[in-house]
């Protein structure tokens, strides 16, 4: 792809993206993300993170193949999860479920750091080198069980799930920080899941939203 026809491809994709934020803005209640957000989309290469078969495909706002029957998110859903847990340039954020690492990627340019956790092994390997190749030296890359979270580097101020869990699991609640935001898939592999927020205020209590119909890949471990 020549840099004109790249540059329109991002141009597209983030017209898309704002176009379906407004369309689920009843939804979500986030009818426009921040701008911070919408730069990072901008600025993170995804054509980096997907296969060199795959590149014409790389900056539309579809889920595409990874190997290992896994896949990288729509472009939407990234910028909507990243919303979400509303990062400031000081937050420390767990991230379950590496995949090809355009989301620790995307998490990198808005906070201080990102420790994420992926369960295949060749993907982690993979990711962890990707963006160290990148230049992006606040992500640790860890080959472990998402549903365990990470307990060394807790507490978290936000964390970010990119696969679907039957119910949320009980170490990533533990690991959120009072006043931290998380966000993951909710429900079974072949069945009907939700995008859910969870808040933790400042005394501990914790409550949820179900905010949108999603198809993910299952949390395994």
């Amino acid at each position: 792809m020549s840099p004109l026809h790249r540059d329109q491809a991002i141009h597209a994709l983030l017209d898309h993206i704002r176009a379906e934020a407004r369309l689920c803005g009843p939804e979500t209640g986030r009818p426009e993300l921040s701008d911070r957000v919408m730069q990072a989309m901008a600025t993170v290469p995804r054509d980096v993170f997907v296969d060199p078969d795959l590149q014409d495909e790389a900056w539309l706002d579809a889920p595409l193949p990874i190997g290992h029957q896994q896949t990288i998110s729509q472009p939407f859903i990234v910028a909507l999860m990243t919303d979400l847990i509303e990062p400031q340039a000081d937050d420390v954020v767990l991230e379950v479920g590496t995949g090809s690492g355009y989301q620790a990627a995307v998490l990198a340019g808005l906070v201080r750091q990102v420790q994420s956790v992926e369960v295949i092994g060749p993907l982690a390997r993979t990711a962890a080198q990707r963006l160290q190749g990148m230049g992006i030296h606040n992500v640790q890359v860890h080959h472990s069980d998402g549903h365990r979270g990470w307990p060394a580097g807790a507490p978290y101020d936000a964390i970010l799930v990119t696969a679907a869990s039957p119910v949320i699991p009980p170490a990533l609640l533990d690991q959120l920080k009072p006043g931290g935001r998380l966000v993951v898939p909710v429900g079974p592999q072949h069945g009907r899941q939700a995008l859910v927020r969870v808040c933790k205020d400042d005394q501990g209590q914790v409550t949820q939203a179900s905010l949108l119909p999603v198809a993910f890949v299952p949390l395994t471990g």
